[in-house]
């Protein structure tokens, strides 16, 4: 017997309350050249699906925001307080607010998952 309460469709059912978003929506934002952002933000953090293409770099930088994030596909060479990782999928890493910190995508293109806390306003 099935869940009266499941649809084969879920983005036809009601959600008043905004817990459930459909894949593609979000704030998008091209922050460096080849790096792409797509944002939501809830209450008090922000997580983003950031895709970098091949060589892409998203340049030395700080900001006051914690960050955590995890590499999804491809690689990343990932510098945080003057300290260089090659990341591969699974990899993760936390950024405390003011460190900076700079990537570059290699050969081919990257997925990131990463969440900032507070919201980042500029990405909203």
């Amino acid at each position: 017997m099935t869940d009266p309460t499941l649809e084969t469709d879920p983005g036809s059912l009601p959600d008043p309350n905004g817990y459930f978003l459909p894949a593609g929506s979000g704030s998008r934002h091209q922050i460096f050249p080849g790096v792409e952002i797509r944002t939501t933000a809830g209450k008090n953090l922000m997580l983003s699906v950031v895709r970098l293409e091949p060589g892409s770099v998203v340049t030395e930088h700080a900001h006051p925001h914690e960050q955590m994030g995890i590499l999804l596909e491809g690689q990343l060479e990932f510098t945080v307080g003057g300290v260089t990782r090659l990341l591969n999928p699974g990899d993760m890493w936390r950024i405390p607010g003011g460190v900076v910190h700079r990537v570059r995508a290699l050969d081919r293109s990257a997925l990131a998952l990463d969440v900032f806390h507070p919201i980042r306003e500029d990405y909203l």
